[in-house]
């Protein structure tokens, strides 16, 4: 008798350890955050699961990609194009390409006149002059493949129709100054290269709410005169091309006939008035080739 009395002591005394230690561990499991705090329960029906603090969102950059893959794919290329690195926290110095210079042209400080940017990173620069053709797939293509360009026109050119590249600029693409009537300008005086290119300031400013800091002459053609005046309004850089990429084929200006980091590529706003294909063309022989060679397309304002 006295033994089960020891052994029902006993009994209600490890009951009360039992539940005395589930009730530390309970206590101890919110005092250190386990789940964060969060119900383990499971959600009641119909209710969404509730995510613990700190559960990152769903990759937007996923996203990007897959939405890059469709696009691709819509556009006829084998291809998805490669993604552009970062731009550089310190922006690479730029110099005048070696025998392209002109009197005066560092102890006056004229605009650099180059064909590459100075980088170890497969990236290459896409340009497009003038503003002939206004193909709204060519739009279209390049906002959906996400490819970064820049613009260089001639207001003889984009004065039919300055609402097309008014979309552009709200896709991202920066419009510069490729001279009011795309003559050359070597054949002018100072004084008419001046009103070339500053009345083409004025056009973008006027048009596109931009002064720009860039400048192509056209056909590459330019003398001491063109960078003095191209200074005085308001020029920074004149940047040429070490490629040229059309509808049906490429052009080089080195030897090796190749991509090489930092080049800067020139096309044109043209279609089958000039070319054998139209722009959405030229960009697949483009992107076919940069990117078959381990390429990605950068925007070229991020290094200058």
């Amino acid at each position: 008798m006295r033994v089960v009395v020891q052994n029902d002591k006993y009994g209600a005394y490890r009951k009360q350890r039992i539940r005395a230690g589930i009730a530390v561990l309970a206590a101890a499991a919110i005092a250190s955050g386990c789940a964060d705090g969060a119900s383990t329960a499971p959600p009641a029906a119909g209710q969404q699961p509730r995510e613990a603090p700190g559960a990152k969102a769903p990759d937007k950059r996923h996203a990007a990609q897959r939405a890059r893959v469709a696009a691709a794919k819509r556009w006829g290329l084998s291809r998805v194009p490669l993604t552009a690195p970062p731009p550089p926290a310190v922006k690479p110095e730029i110099k005048t390409r070696a025998g392209f210079e002109v009197d005066g042209h560092e102890e006056d400080g004229l605009p650099p006149v180059f064909t590459t940017i100075p980088t170890r990173q497969k990236i290459v620069f896409l340009t497009i002059d003038d503003g002939a053709e206004k193909d709204p797939a060519f739009l279209r293509m390049m906002r959906e493949l996400r490819v970064p360009y820049t613009a260089f026109l001639s207001d003889y050119l984009v004065k039919e129709d300055y609402g097309y590249f008014k979309r552009m600029q709200q896709a991202g693409v920066s419009l510069h100054n490729h001279t009011l009537h795309h003559p050359y300008l070597p054949g002018l005086s100072y004084s008419r290269q001046k009103r070339e290119i500053c009345g083409m300031q004025n056009v973008i400013e006027k048009h596109y709410g931009t002064r720009p800091t860039l400048f192509r002459p056209p056909f590459g053609n330019y003398n001491a005169d063109t960078l003095y005046a191209a200074k005085a309004c308001g020029i920074k850089y004149a940047p040429l091309w070490n490629e040229e990429v059309f509808a049906d084929h490429w052009e080089y200006r080195e030897w090796d006939r190749d991509l090489h980091p930092g080049d800067i590529v020139l096309s044109h706003f043209r279609g089958k008035d000039d070319w054998k294909g139209t722009m959405p063309d030229m960009v697949r022989r483009f992107l076919e080739k940069v990117t078959a060679k381990g390429y990605a397309v950068a925007r070229l304002e991020d290094y200058l």
